[in-house]
């Protein structure tokens, strides 16, 4: 190491960082890291309620499609099920009302949520003729 002469005494010229300033710079490092941990992990939440939603959507477009596809007329009533998607169980629950001002047909509101799940996910409403 290089001496630097002073006043007599010679001293010792250290190149380096004081434990305080690694200190300073591990805990500037952990905030920032904390920071990013947070934003991913509401990216991955949020990815996964969309996917769900997306999901359950496609079990509500099925269950009208089915009816229309059968060309069926639902008597005005409420039924339920369980449908099966993407390795997932579903609940959907159908109500089925007389079109506002068209005797002819039949409004259906259809609601899916996951088999687990409290709330409804998808909600679609949908119409029918005779």
């Amino acid at each position: 190491m290089p001496a630097r002469i002073e006043n007599g005494r010679s001293t010792l010229l250290t190149a380096g960082f004081t434990l305080v300033e690694v200190l300073v710079a591990l805990a500037v490092l952990t905030i920032a890291l904390a920071a990013v941990m947070r934003a991913l992990s509401q990216s991955i939440d949020t990815s996964a309620a969309l996917r769900d939603r997306t999901l359950a959507m496609w079990v509500a477009q099925n269950r009208l499609t089915t009816h229309q596809v059968t060309r069926d007329f639902p008597a005005l009533d409420t039924t339920e099920g369980d449908a099966e998607m993407a390795g997932r169980s579903w609940h959907w629950r159908e109500q089925v009302t007389p079109a506002p001002g068209e005797p002819a047909m039949r409004q259906i509101h259809i609601e899916v949520r996951a088999a687990s799940g409290p709330q409804p996910l998808a909600r679609l409403i949908g119409f029918l003729s005779q």
